[in-house]
């Protein structure tokens, strides 16, 4: 089992920043990659960034150059550094960790609330 806690959700006015964290614990074994979705309103939940074990990143078309995301192995948790924050960047963010051994499980954080609004 492995839970995620998530931290760095809020308010904030376009064009500012938030940081996300997301720490993972548990049995992680196999851990391939953390990283972060997104879900707005009547939207499908998307893949924001990820990072892999190896340091390998990915980013969103949409955020490439605004967002950064980082690794701290030593505590398994995973940061999302969001600069130049839009209205379409409103959305419920959900934390996501791969484990994969023998098949793929993922997991996710509960989810935290950016809004982006003046």
């Amino acid at each position: 089992q492995v839970e995620l806690a998530e931290s760095g959700g809020g308010l904030v006015q376009p064009g500012g920043s938030l940081r996300l964290s997301c720490a993972a614990s548990g049995n992680l074994l196999g851990l391939y990659y953390m990283g972060w979705y997104r879900e707005a309103p009547g939207k499908r939940r998307e893949l924001v960034a990820h990072i892999t074990t190896g340091n390998s990143k990915n980013y969103l078309d949409e955020v490439k150059g605004r967002f950064t995301i980082s690794r701290d192995s030593a505590t398994n948790t995973v940061y999302l550094q969001m600069d130049d924050l839009k209205p379409e960047d409103t959305a419920v963010y959900y934390c996501n960790a791969v484990i994969i051994t023998n098949h793929r499980t993922d997991y996710w954080g509960k989810g935290t609330q950016i809004t982006v609004s003046t």
